[in-house]
């Protein structure tokens, strides 16, 4: 897969580095189909239909392969001796193959581009579930536009496969092998002569699949380059207006869908390279047999019926041969699109449940303790993000973390959300370490209200919803009330049911945060963690959005990162970070009467806030 470095928007949550399998020298390519083994449990998963393919398959294959002999005994019995019967029952005899061969042919089109369909379908399902259990380090080193280019350009080259290019594959093959059977035993020496073709065809045709093999791959890397920029850049679309940047995002867009063009023209001037000097190869060997053929037929070593029964099938081989190189040519495609796929799938998370996970207490506490963790983002070589952190927070407390940027306070929900592991000491959850806890146990018992809330082009209710999807509209509501929510909620077109755009850009920043608040509150979690959740409100969206975290905090454990100290004076304890240590801790009278970093801050925050 193509990788693009991305950085989030906080500078303290850098991503892991790559591992080996995700290292700075690109991976080598298989030049072989193997890949497409890969797909074969999505295959296997639906036998039924997979027989009824084959058998249809096969007998539509059969039944073009007895045209032949029809034809030679009517040439060489039928018109010979007059009889009007014996002709009529033949061509009766042609229909019947023909209807049979039409009901075949219909049958193996509808089971095999089920098939694919079906096979797509699954392969995209799995991924996303896959995808969405890797970690925010996967997602530093690799665009999520790329990804969406797999899901959907990788996924449709696998469709083409799975679905008519493997039918017509193996229905050619089928013919290929039938056809020459026959031959053999219409005529050994117009069949030895094929033999002698073979090599000349074959040879050549081998070389110019690697070649389209690697081209295509090169192709679907650029397409995925493109569309991460364009993904990129429409995802920030006000940012780009803003500063006038859309005819430098557009020509530069331009380029890449050039290079991604460029890159398509040398894979299709090679596979149009490859069908025809595979027609040509095949047209003239053909038409060398045929010559030989007919001299035969002239000297009456050979019958009429007979050379054109050969014919049939040698026309019947040289379709099916010209039919699998060029089928060829889309396997071969698709083979780069599986490979891709299937070194996605085989991506491990990171962060993982234990096999054998320890169970949290019931009901739950909200204690949280960090003991002498330190922690290192592994691109950081060693440079600490958190250096000897030890303190915990009593159920229902309400701890407050401030500091300098770059301080390790977002550090602290990576770690207790457990998006990174500490290389030592310990974070525990109700006296449970997070690392021995399930996943989705350990992160039931946290509520996170962003700094940058993440909304979805759904409804109001489904976005509240998010955190606990089988919640009643009851129970939306009376959230979004606790969270100060429901007045501007209910002044929407729709109410509840209007639907958002793209990261709910239609609200305002107050609006956005108690929608994120009613979302944590909906979900009941013992533990609160807030991340700088007014730090770009106005006066009246703070003290509105402040009031609905009041409410939100009453019960909770709460953690909460502020840089507006005024946000944390009521907090039962303040630790102040810097260099990922805490250097000072206390209450806000506490920490001011010490005169050190914190009376430092607060001093120069409030002297400006007081001369604004």
């Amino acid at each position: 897969m193509s990788r693009t470095t991305r950085r989030g928007n906080n500078q303290e949550s850098p991503g892991a580095a790559p591992d080996a399998s995700e290292g700075s020298e690109p991976p080598r390519r298989s030049a072989s189909l193997r890949p497409l083994l890969g797909l074969k449990p999505y295959v296997t998963r639906h036998p039924v239909t997979l027989a009824l393919a084959g058998v249809s398959l096969v007998v539509s294959a059969v039944a073009m392969l007895v045209i032949p002999l029809a034809v030679r005994r009517m040439v060489d019995l039928g018109l010979g001796s007059q009889d009007g019967l014996f002709i009529d029952r033949y061509f009766a005899m042609l229909v019947a193959v023909g209807a049979i061969l039409a009901v075949a042919s219909a049958a193996r089109f509808y089971f095999v581009n089920w098939l694919g369909e079906r096979v797509v379908a699954d392969l995209r399902s799995d991924i996303f579930r896959h995808i969405a259990t890797l970690g925010p380090a996967f997602f530093e080193r690799t665009h999520s536009a790329q990804v969406m280019s797999r899901l959907t350009a990788d996924t449709t080259q696998i469709k083409a496969v799975a679905g008519t290019a493997l039918s017509q594959a193996l229905r050619s093959l089928i013919m290929l092998l039938g056809s020459l059977v026959m031959m053999f035993v219409t005529s050994l020496h117009l069949s030895f002569l094929v033999l002698l073709a073979i090599p000349v065809i074959v040879v050549p045709l081998i070389a110019f699949g690697r070649l389209v093999r690697k081209l295509s791959r090169r192709a679907q890397d650029t397409l995925a380059d493109a569309s991460a920029y364009a993904a990129e850049n429409l995802s920030a679309v006000r940012t780009m207006q803003a500063f006038s940047h859309e005819q430098v995002a557009s020509e530069r867009y331009r380029a890449e869908v050039e290079r991604s063009f460029e890159a398509a023209r040398e894979r299709m001037r090679a596979r149009a390279g490859l069908t025809a000097l595979a027609m040509f190869l095949v047209i003239a060997s053909v038409t060398g047999i045929l010559w030989f053929g007919a001299s035969s037929v002239i000297s009456g070593t050979l019958s009429a019926g007979t050379l054109g029964q050969f014919v049939l099938y040698a026309v019947f081989a040289a379709a099916a041969f010209a039919q699998l190189s060029e089928v060829w040519g889309e396997i071969s495609q698709a083979s780069g699109a599986a490979e891709s796929l299937i070194e996605l799938l085989a991506v491990e998370p990171e962060i993982r449940s234990p096999t054998n996970p320890v169970a949290l207490p019931e009901p739950p506490l909200g204690a949280i303790a960090f003991k002498n963790v330190r922690f290192a983002y592994p691109d950081r070589g060693k440079t600490a993000a958190l250096d000897d952190v030890s303190f915990d927070v009593a159920p229902g407390k309400t701890v407050a973390l401030v500091g300098p940027s770059g301080a390790g306070k977002t550090t602290i929900f990576n770690l207790l959300l457990r998006f990174f592991d500490p290389n030592s000491g310990a974070v525990t959850i109700d006296g449970v370490r997070a690392s021995d806890a399930s996943l989705e146990a350990l992160r039931a018992r946290t509520a996170l209200v962003p700094q940058n809330v993440a909304l979805f082009a759904d409804t109001v209710a489904e976005n509240i919803r998010y955190g606990a999807p089988n919640a009643s509209l009851e129970a939306v509501k009376k959230a979004a009330v606790a969270a100060q929510a429901d007045d501007f909620i209910r002044a929407l077109p729709n109410g509840y049911d209007t639907k958002l755009g793209e990261q709910g850009t239609t609200l305002s920043g107050g609006q956005r945060q108690r929608i994120a608040i009613a979302r944590a509150l909906l979900k009941d979690a013992p533990i609160l963690l807030l991340d700088e959740a007014t730090s770009a409100l106005d006066a009246e969206s703070e003290a509105n959005v402040q009031k609905a975290l009041e409410r939100a905090m009453k019960g909770r454990t709460t953690l909460v990162i502020a840089h507006r100290l005024a946000t944390v004076q009521k907090a039962d304890r303040i630790l102040v970070m810097d260099n990922g240590r805490i250097v000072e801790q206390g209450t806000h009278a506490e920490l001011v009467a010490k005169g050190g970093l914190y009376h430092r801050l607060a001093e120069m925050q409030f002297t400006a806030e007081a001369a604004e």
